[in-house]
């Protein structure tokens, strides 16, 4: 891509608004090209020249040759008061677009260009002019720059490692793992799989029971071999166990009530005896 170097020299300023009320503003230029990724550079700070201060700072900036027309890429100067305590103050600013500068300093013929030496106002925040800004430059013989482009690698030889060797018909899995103090299987031997014989057809894997016909058969399925389950039990009533009677008890009980019957035949005959001798004095009271 074709470029230029633009060569700037930020020499001083002049009638610039204080914005410290009780010092003197310790004044700096930060400058950048618009349109361009961190390219941002400053002038060391004038610590003596307040509302003028002077710098005859040097830096330079690298623009392409398609930027240089284009209308959204400008030079923005920043002039503000460095502070010791909190953000620096902002002063004012000059905004400036490339291809101004760059029409006005390269002549149109020999494509030439020299330095040329500047002085644009200041404008304040608010857009009032204030000050003046005194700056050089200059861009320098055109030049091809290379531009990194991120290719893919497509054709280049790849690292790779051989793959290993084995004989005809070998496996390229690991070979089984035996504990030491067992012997070795034949080479003729294969594998299982998993450890397990490989399952027979029919019977979801398993064989067939012994007696039984083979998957598909008529009648296929899945009759209760001998045996299975629990064989059927006999019904048995459970007979409640006998109470056995107490002989104490049923004697007490015949003698408490032959006890009771003689008291109630006692008293019955008492009070029949009674009532004969009432009823005979009763006659005798009369003179019956």
């Amino acid at each position: 891509m074709e470029c230029y170097p633009l060569d700037l020299t930020i020499i001083s300023a002049e009638g610039l608004k204080n914005v410290n009320v009780f010092s003197r503003m310790d004044v700096f230029a930060e400058v950048r090209i618009l349109g361009y990724p961190k390219n941002k550079q400053k002038t060391h700070v004038d610590k003596n020249g307040g509302t003028a201060p002077k710098w005859n700072h040097h830096m330079r900036f690298i623009i392409d040759e398609p930027s240089l027309n284009n209308p959204g890429v400008s030079l923005l100067i920043k002039l503000k008061s460095d502070r010791t305590f909190g953000s620096d103050k902002e002063i004012g600013e000059v905004n400036l677009p490339i291809s101004e500068l760059f029409n006005g300093g390269v002549d149109a013929d020999t494509k030439d260009s020299g330095e040329r030496v500047v002085e644009y106002q200041v404008r304040t925040s608010s857009g009032k002019p204030k000050g003046t800004i005194k700056f050089s430059y200059k861009f320098g013989e055109k030049f091809k720059q290379e531009v990194e482009a991120k290719k893919k690698n497509v054709g280049e030889p790849v690292t790779a490692y051989p793959a290993p060797q084995h004989a005809a018909g070998a496996s390229m899995a690991y070979p089984p793992h035996y504990d030491q103090g067992y012997a070795m299987p034949p080479p003729s031997y294969q594998q299982p799989y998993g450890g397990y014989a490989p399952p027979p057809p029919g019977y979801g894997g398993y064989p067939p029971p012994s007696g039984y016909p083979p998957a598909g058969a008529p009648g296929y399925g899945y009759p209760p071999p001998p045996g299975y389950g629990y064989p059927p039990q006999p019904y048995q009533q459970v007979q409640p166990p006998k109470k056995e009677k107490n002989k104490m008890g049923g004697l007490g009980l015949g003698l408490g009530a032959g006890l009771l019957g003689g008291l109630l035949v006692g008293d019955m005959m008492s009070d029949v005896g009674e009532m004969a001798a009432y009823d005979a004095g009763y006659d005798d009271a009369l003179g019956f």
